[in-house]
């Protein structure tokens, strides 16, 4: 099980252990709170079918209601069917169940088992008669109190009305009950506990499906970026090797004695490239060894006109680096800056800083006749820039100065 899931658990046992214990402070601590046994509705079933009732609302709307008809667009359906469990909970009342219960153990516990004996009926009935609507013992008295049999002035039966004039001086004497006038039909209190519920499940849901939408979203992204370079990984390392394999083929044919250290300069380049370019970066040092390689095969090609020089400053330890990014800006530099007829140094410098590294080549252009591409648009370049905004966004300053005659490449990259 993921973390997450772990943490959702809590959080939901959490929420409603809250949602539980909220019936316990408000029944003990209002005026029917039972003062001997604070627990007493924990043993009481109207507590349990208030909390059974809800904790179901919640999760029928998160699990199936929204699921399966709101983020459909059923609207009308899941309309009918919020409408039916708000009447069955209206019809229901679990919060008045539980009300009832409090006051029926508040008069049990002030005036004993004697409060709903035979005897005592018909003072409820006549509790009813004048105060609910539905009569009985459990029917609450409108506007007025009542006093139970010992208390001065009780009647026939032991029960004793307060008229208005009395009600104004005070509390509750002792053994009275009753609601008082501010009393208020309980159908609206568990009303409002289900529209709160169905909003906090909705509001849940919908906030869990707009995140997982958008890690989607992402996921998507960066599937796509990942096949993206994949592809232009692919179409950099064929483009490298076949260079290469170039190279060695001219010194082979030549008879040159220095063939047998191009191939395994070769065999590094190619280990290189075949196990470690499959990373998106790899270390700094590695990609200066192949690069290294690579111009001295380059050195083996070229002659006299054409002196190289490859600088490296600072550390390159604890660096790492996109691989081959640099390598397509060096491949135009023998590919572009080679004459046989012309002076044409080559000038290679990578510098690694404390905040990133930088990498500079500058040399001459030569064009041969029937090569229309341009160093500065080709297809490798066009791959690598797409690289660097896959691999270092608003990471990288790239910065090509190209004409007729000379060519430079500035790259920063931040580490």
């Amino acid at each position: 099980m993921s973390g997450f899931k772990v943490y959702k658990i809590i959080l939901h046992v959490a929420a409603w252990l809250l949602f539980m214990a909220l019936p316990l402070l408000f029944l003990n601590g209002g005026p029917y709170g039972s003062a001997s046994n604070s627990l007493w509705v924990l043993k009481d079933s109207t507590y349990w079918v208030f909390c059974f009732t809800y904790i179901s609302l919640f999760y029928i709307n998160v699990y199936f209601l929204i699921p399966r008809l709101l983020l459909k667009r059923k609207y009308l359906q899941y309309s009918l069917i919020t409408l039916l469990l708000f009447g069955c909970v209206y019809l229901l009342r679990p919060f008045d169940m539980l009300m009832r219960a409090s006051i029926t153990h508040w008069i049990t516990e002030q005036f004993g088992e004697q409060a709903f004996n035979k005897q005592s009926e018909r003072g409820f009935e006549r509790w009813g008669e004048r105060g609910g609507r539905t009569g009985g013992r459990d029917s609450v008295s409108k506007g007025e109190r009542w006093e139970w049999r010992g208390a001065p002035g009780a009647g026939e039966h032991g029960v004793h009305e307060h008229g208005p004039a009395e009600r104004g001086r005070g509390g509750r004497g002792r053994g009275e009950f009753g609601i008082g006038p501010r009393w208020y039909p309980m159908g609206y209190t568990s009303a409002f506990i289900f529209i709160l519920i169905m909003a906090l499940s909705t509001a849940s849901k919908v906030v869990q499906q707009w995140k997982l939408t958008e890690r989607r979203i992402a996921q998507a992204e960066a599937d796509k970026a990942s096949a993206e370079l994949s592809f232009l990984k692919a179409q950099i390392n064929p483009h490298f090797l076949f260079n290469t394999l170039n190279n060695i083929y001219s010194l082979i044919l030549s008879g040159s004695g220095n063939a047998a250290d191009s191939v395994m300069k070769l065999s590094n380049i190619m280990r290189y490239v075949t196990d470690d370019v499959t990373n998106n970066f790899v270390p700094l040092q590695s990609e200066i060894d192949c690069i290294s390689d690579y111009i001295e095969l380059q050195k083996l090609r070229i002659g006299k006109n054409s002196p190289v020089e490859f600088k490296i400053t600072g550390n390159p330890a604890n660096k790492v680096i996109a691989p081959l990014v640099m390598m397509t800006f060096i491949e135009n530099v023998f590919k572009y800056g080679i004459s046989k007829r012309e002076h044409s140094p080559i000038y290679i410098e990578i510098a690694v800083l404390d905040l990133g590294i930088t990498f500079y080549c500058e040399n001459k252009i030569f064009i041969n006749k029937g090569e229309s591409e341009n160093p500065s648009t080709g297809i490798g370049i066009k791959n690598t820039i797409q690289r660097l905004q896959h691999l270092y966004p608003n990471k990288y300053i790239l910065n090509i100065e190209s004409d007729s005659n000379e060519y430079k490449v500035n790259l920063t990259l931040q580490s």
